[in-house]
């Protein structure tokens, strides 16, 4: 098993009650994802959001003693496997292994082996997670190294723009970089100035003359920036927000912050914006932020003009994204694009549909869902270009987003979407077989959606956005996807509940005639 088979299958173990089955399960995700042939195979079937949630619900002590299976603990040839796991980027796996480690530091504490670890060279990864801003790898470390008889490094505050020269100094050395260290404390080198350092300064400022070393520099400064807390600069929450979009985007937000750019601020910043003032340089990254931004901006626009919203993303069970995603649109009477800046580049020559953009617009072309197209400041490429199965995305009328006139743009999609449900649901109730039996002696069936119309007595709009960890080929353009029929909006008074595209929406909001029909909006 490897990469999302795997994955798939070690999720279902999460349900289980047996903690161990649950403990190895997460033991085998963090070893998947230090893999880094397997990382983001492993990020994006969301296995990983099961580890942490496990590790804070058990302590080493008393998983020790919950099994037999544990009470002896583990040999060295075991234990050395999972050193690697210590050095890995991801926080999570981390975590586990530091977990694991504290678990049979207490028993080789009690059957007083204490050497093993020294023997296994695992004390000096143990004092570097101990030191690191990681607070749950931090924490179980300190721990294992206390129960080991080893003395318990300087802890490094999370909070990295409030570290004193002497802490960067401290990390500087963690990180294998000791030579530089003197520089450091000479430049007077601290948290803050530390998380704005450029190439530039860290060539004549630092004099790291290699372009390879300067490298090396850049990428552990890059996961700092990524697991450092902004909370004290951040009243806002931009960095929980960029974190939820991608966990990379973590890395721009201490500029941005000093740029005065809050969470509020980024609706309005353009691309070269994000470009110039906020350092984004990597494309792909401000074509994620500005997806993002459309999509989160047209959910608020519906949601004050009365509909009822709900995310559901959280609620999709890991492994089963792919055939929700295109259930939803199968489902779908409105297939809505909003397409930014190069939003299609991925697609072009993708004549396998390999992209997971390609095959959501083929998708919706195949099942004829009313395909409104959303541009903001994007140019359809040439039609030769792109994959035929997906040409005929360019005959449908578009609405051209205006940031200045946005409630305009929201209030011309609403038309389309109004129209066209109105029109579907005519179309629908003259073809209904007790209808069209007055009129032919032919048998009648009923369209496929109207199965799906029973079931749904709701007036919400569901909207979910199916990737939370954007992979490149769907970083610039987000796909709305609505149930078949009206698009009604809903009472002031209807609550608004969490619903879930894969579990039943008429438990949404209770209470609604009979007659009325559903609508959910779905975002990739």
């Amino acid at each position: 098993m490897l990469g999302n088979p795997a994955c798939s299958r070690i999720a279902t173990f999460d349900t289980y009650d047996d903690n161990s089955i649950r403990y190895y399960a997460c033991l085998a995700i963090s070893a998947l994802v230090a893999n880094k042939e397997l990382e983001a195979s492993v990020i994006k079937s969301g296995t990983l959001e099961l580890v942490l949630p496990f590790i804070n619900s058990n302590r080493p002590s008393q998983f020790a003693a919950s099994d037999v299976t544990h009470k002896q603990g583990r040999d060295k040839i075991w234990l050395k496997h999972l050193i690697p796991l210590l050095f890995s980027r991801r926080q999570e796996a981390q975590a586990l292994a530091a977990f694991h480690f504290a678990m049979e530091a207490i028993i080789k504490a009690e059957q007083g082996r204490q050497e093993i670890f020294h023997e296994i060279d695992a004390v000096e990864p143990l004092k570097k997670i101990a030191s690191s801003p990681n607070t749950v790898a931090s924490k179980l470390a300190a721990e294992a190294l206390k129960n080991i008889g080893e003395k318990i490094p300087h802890k490094l505050s999370q909070q990295v723009p409030l570290w004193t020269v002497d802490d960067v100094v401290y990390w500087i050395t963690q990180i294998g970089f000791e030579d530089y260290a003197q520089k450091v404390r000479e430049s007077h080198v601290d948290g803050d100035i530390l998380l704005i350092l450029t190439d530039d300064d860290l060539q004549h400022g630092l004099n790291m003359l290699s372009s390879i070393v300067r490298k090396r520099f850049a990428r552990e400064l890059k996961s700092l920036k990524i697991t450092a807390d902004y909370s004290i600069s951040d009243p806002t929450g931009l960095d929980t927000w960029l974190m939820s979009l991608n966990p990379e985007l973590s890395q721009y937000t201490y500029w941005m912050l000093r740029q005065g750019v809050d969470k509020f601020e980024l609706k309005s910043l353009s691309e070269d914006e994000l470009k110039e003032e906020c350092g984004i340089l990597n494309s792909v990254h401000r074509r994620q932020i500005l997806a993002r931004r459309e999509g989160h901006l047209l959910k608020v626009h519906l949601q004050l003009r009365g509909f009822s919203v709900f995310l559901d993303i959280d609620r999709l069970r890991a492994g089963k994204f792919d055939e929700n995603l295109l259930l939803s649109i199968q489902m779908s009477s409105h297939f809505v694009l909003i397409l930014t800046p190069d939003a299609l580049d991925r697609c072009l020559g993708d004549e396998g549909q390999e992209d997971w953009v390609h095959k959501e617009i083929v998708a919706a072309l195949e099942t004829n869902c009313n395909i409104v197209p959303i541009i903001d400041n994007f140019e359809w490429p040439p039609i030769e270009k792109m994959p035929e199965d997906m040409r005929g995305v360019v005959r449908f009328n578009s609405v051209r987003w205006v940031h200045e006139y946005q409630d305009a743009c929201v209030e011309k999609l609403e038309t389309f979407l109004r129209r066209q449900g109105r029109r579907q649901s005519q179309q629908q109730h003259m073809s209904s077989p007790s209808m069209s039996s007055m009129h032919s002696s032919e048998p009648q069936y009923p369209h496929p959606s109207s199965a799906l119309a029973s079931l749904h007595n709701t007036s919400d709009i569901q909207f979910t956005p199916l990737l939370p960890h954007v992979s490149p080929s769907l970083t610039s353009l987000q796909s709305v996807c609505a149930d078949p029929y009206y698009y009604q909006q809903a009472p002031p008074e209807s609550p608004v509940r969490m619903a879930s595209s894969s579990g039943n929406s008429s438990q949404c909001l209770p209470d609604t005639p009979s007659h009325s029909t559903s609508s959910s909006v779905i975002f990739s």
